[in-house]
């Protein structure tokens, strides 16, 4: 339960680093790979960025506190059941101020809760879904990020709780990631078993999110708009997860 905590309190309490002018700007999270702990004291000297392998200049690194508009994706599969513990826990480390929809999915994506930030009607939402059917986690995310945050205001940021295991989704992870990157949309994965990994640490690292398993914004010279295959590269020696999403 300490360890859920722990997560709980990163996924609701991301890592902003803030321009000093105006330039190209990328929002980072950096995270210990294993613990999943934030990194803290980052300066701009210990970042690399990469846009398609042409090294960019880091200008500037702050930390700031940023309000969130949170769709917690649900996993209500047949396999679903299992996390539902997590998702609990989630809603608990909401903060004042911010607000939380809860979509539930398994062939197809269901929003059960509109965005509130009453933890009571959140609760309730959750203990009453229903599972069943073949996980399809790429359609359910695609669907939340292109319709999720019609009228959100802050930091937008999908928490997906899942048991871990893909079915016959339809659109495939490039497209997701356009999408949420054009939507200003961060991706946090809490998953139960591992079949899937390598496709949510991709899909985390690619929106500026973090992907956790349960057993920052740079400043850049210039103002030429980023690729597709920008990439954030931390100066230390221990094992990090950094993930990036360009901002307008």
């Amino acid at each position: 339960m300490h360890r859920k905590r722990q997560i709980a309190l990163w996924l609701l309490s991301p890592l902003l680093l803030q321009p000093l002018r105006a330039s190209t700007k990328v929002l980072v999270t950096v995270v210990e790979q294993k613990s999943g702990r934030p990194v803290t004291g980052l300066k701009a000297e210990d970042f690399t960025v990469l846009d398609d392998k042409t090294p960019r200049q880091v200008e500037s690194a702050e930390y700031t506190n940023a309000v969130l508009d949170v769709v917690l994706l649900l996993d209500t599969s047949l396999v679903g059941p299992m996390v539902q513990p997590v998702a609990e826990d989630l809603i608990a480390q909401l903060q004042p101020k911010e607000q939380m929809a809860v979509v539930s999915f398994h062939s197809s994506a269901d929003l059960i809760q509109d965005f509130t930030s009453s933890q009571d009607l959140l609760r309730r939402a959750v203990r009453q879904v229903k599972y069943g059917n073949t996980p399809r986690v790429l359609d359910a995310l695609y669907a939340t990020v292109d319709g999720g945050f019609l009228n959100s205001t802050f930091r937008r940021v999908i928490l997906l709780a899942t048991a871990g295991l893909e079915g016959s989704s339809r659109v495939r992870e490039s497209e997701i990631v356009h999408l949420a990157r054009r939507n200003g949309v961060s991706i946090f994965v809490v998953y139960v078993v591992g079949y899937e990994k390598s496709m949510f640490e991709m899909l985390a690292r690619q929106t500026g999110g973090a992907s956790f398993s349960l057993k920052d914004t740079l400043t850049l010279a210039g103002n030429l708009s980023l690729g597709e295959k920008v990439k954030v590269e931390i100066k230390r020696p221990e094992k990090l997860f950094a993930s990036v999403l360009p901002l307008e």
